[in-house]
């Protein structure tokens, strides 16, 4: 059997210093996120968080004072938001091409952002729900439940806002209910 030249020469075997696994390569690059990339992480969970502001409006007027002070930040920019036309379709395709698809960024901050955007997307079906049953109720027992569902829908949201993005801050992976398996699927690298 012929001797191949390396062997022959007695050559080392070549090493790579990266690691094989793709597993393993965003496991060492998301170990500790710097700040800019725990802010591109945060950041994409304002999306929801304003698109959920008109789920709030019951609690708006029932807590002015704590909701008033607790959302003033958010505010200007929702003003914003809601002010420029497609702005809402702007953002939505620019986090999910910039941050989500951008495989230069760690798992880490395309896993929060991913999840931002599946959680907006959840958004969408309650106002589903409303066109197909003709809008909110005016009176009675269904107003009573409307409000309810549209009160706990924006506490949802909020409690995620302060999950999501605290645990982005902090350099932690957040799960999110609903959402983290399939925002997990989506940026397996």
């Amino acid at each position: 059997r012929p001797r191949s030249l390396s062997s022959t020469l007695a050559l080392p075997a070549r090493r790579s210093s990266r690691p094989t696994s793709l597993l393993v390569v965003a496991a060492s690059r998301d170990s500790d996120p710097s700040p800019l990339e725990r802010a591109a992480a945060a950041g994409p969970y304002l999306i929801p968080l304003v698109d959920a502001l008109g789920r709030g409006r019951f609690l708006f007027t029932q807590f002015p004072a704590f909701f008033g002070l607790l959302l003033t930040p958010v505010r200007p920019l929702a003003q914003l938001y809601y002010g420029l036309p497609f702005a809402s379709l702007a953002v939505f395709f620019a986090v999910y091409l910039g941050i989500v698809q951008n495989a230069s960024l760690p798992r880490f901050a395309r896993l929060h952002a991913m999840q931002a955007i599946l959680l907006d997307i959840l958004l969408v079906l309650p106002s589903l729900l409303e066109r197909v049953f003709g809008g909110a109720p005016r009176g009675g027992p269904g107003l009573d439940l409307y409000m309810s569902a549209s009160s706990t829908i924006f506490l949802f949201v909020l409690a995620c806002f302060f999950y999501g993005a605290g645990s982005a801050l902090v350099g932690k992976a957040a799960r999110l209910p609903l959402v983290a398996d399939a925002a997990e699927a989506q940026t397996r690298f």
